[in-house]
């Protein structure tokens, strides 16, 4: 209670200020800060210095709050819903396949955008997205957005990149005469029936799907028999960032979709590694910092939100994990991501990615497959039925 009266002394502080102050200086002002913040995060993007000194936008945070931060990383959308049902945690940094799963299940709070001052300073793409914005009302704070490109091995490929996701989905000979059965990867969560979809809507145009993320059963039964197929030429099904830079180091993996930072790591690493947007386009990830339904210590997590929208915080996760700044004017001036970083790192194909957003059976087309079959279907496929 002492908390929530602090925060709506915090809110009116910041109309009589007419918001020109951080929220830094507004909460510590009021001594409102309860000394920590704890956050679900995806790797790599909550970073110390620890394994870089150049990235660490925590350090200064907690000098400059007090809030000490500790961090629980996830590998999945679905166990960042499974720790958040759990409860103990302050915030999450909840991809759209996540976000309106807690939305619905009332496992995060409205937030108050009055509360965070940076707020102004979001790509106005983002600030009204669908997959925080319920009914006009905002349910966190935009972070970082980015593509889940085709990562392949360019020894395996001859030095030409493939120009489709065909590499992953049907058995051929590449280019250093072997097969790709057993040296692709899949990843190891249900919205990559959305991948597959994708695959179809362009193979396939006969089937109508007009959205990934929106099937109805013909829709839905081609996407996993087309995931049926592909479970063939499967040599692991990912959800590890790091076993995956293993497995491409070490095990032989010549094709997957990925990440950025995984690219971005291999090839620091000397690693025969390349990516690349197929020609049937991608989906991608929207990421958005959710305020926990019953968090324990709001106050340091609304300074951490308005922190986080920071054009050196901004700037650092881009460069470090291969995002794409959800604050525009992150892009210009940093050293980290350098003058052409953004646009590396694909700020301009905003409108060439499909989203990550949970299925629903209400859609467009009226009846669609919901998220929960996904789920149980997609555990199905891997396990061989």
């Amino acid at each position: 209670m002492k908390s929530f009266l602090r925060t709506c002394t915090a809110l009116a502080l910041v109309a009589s200020f007419g918001g020109q102050v951080t929220a830094q200086e507004m909460l510590q002002s009021l001594g409102a800060g309860e000394g920590e913040v704890s956050i679900i995060a995806w790797a790599g993007y909550i970073e110390r210095g620890e394994t870089d000194p150049k990235f660490d936008w925590v350090t200064k945070f907690e000098a400059d709050t007090g809030c000490k931060v500790s961090v629980k990383t996830a590998a999945t959308s679905d166990e960042m819903v499974a720790l958040m049902n759990e409860g103990g945690f302050d915030l999450v940094t909840a991809s759209g396949d996540a976000s309106l799963r807690l939305v619905a299940g009332k496992r995060v709070q409205p937030i108050n955008i009055s509360l965070i001052p940076n707020w102004s300073t979001i790509d106005e793409r983002m600030q009204n997205s669908p997959w925080h914005t319920v009914d006009g009302v905002h349910y966190g704070t935009p972070f970082v957005w980015g593509a889940n490109v085709l990562m392949y091995n360019t020894d395996a490929f001859g030095g030409t990149a493939p120009d489709s996701w065909n590499v992953v989905f049907e058995e051929m000979t590449l280019a250093d005469g072997q097969s790709n059965k057993g040296r692709v990867q899949a990843y190891d969560g249900p919205i990559y029936v959305a991948d597959a979809a994708l695959y179809l809507m362009y193979h396939n145009p006969e089937l109508g799907i007009k959205d990934p993320y929106a099937l109805n059963e013909d829709q839905y039964k081609a996407a996993l028999d087309l995931l049926r197929v592909q479970r063939t030429l499967i040599g692991r099904y990912w959800h590890d960032a790091f076993v995956q830079i293993d497995d491409f180091k070490n095990e032989g993996m010549v094709a997957s979709g990925s990440w950025p930072i995984m690219v971005n790591l291999l090839k620091a690493d000397g690693a025969p590694i390349a990516s690349v947007f197929p020609k049937e386009g991608v989906t991608g990830w929207a990421d958005t910092t959710m305020l926990h339904a019953d968090s324990e210590h709001p106050n340091c997590a609304y300074m951490w939100m308005n922190h986080s929208l920071e054009n050196y915080v901004q700037a650092g996760v881009s460069a470090w994990f291969g995002t794409v700044p959800s604050v525009p004017a992150a892009c210009e001036g940093s050293d980290l991501l350098g003058a052409d970083g953004c646009k590396v790192n694909g700020s301009e194909d905003f409108d060439k990615i499909r989203f990550w957003r949970t299925p629903t059976a209400k859609c467009e087309q009226g009846e669609c497959v919901p998220y929960y079959r996904w789920v149980s279907d997609y555990v199905g496929v891997i396990g061989g039925r």
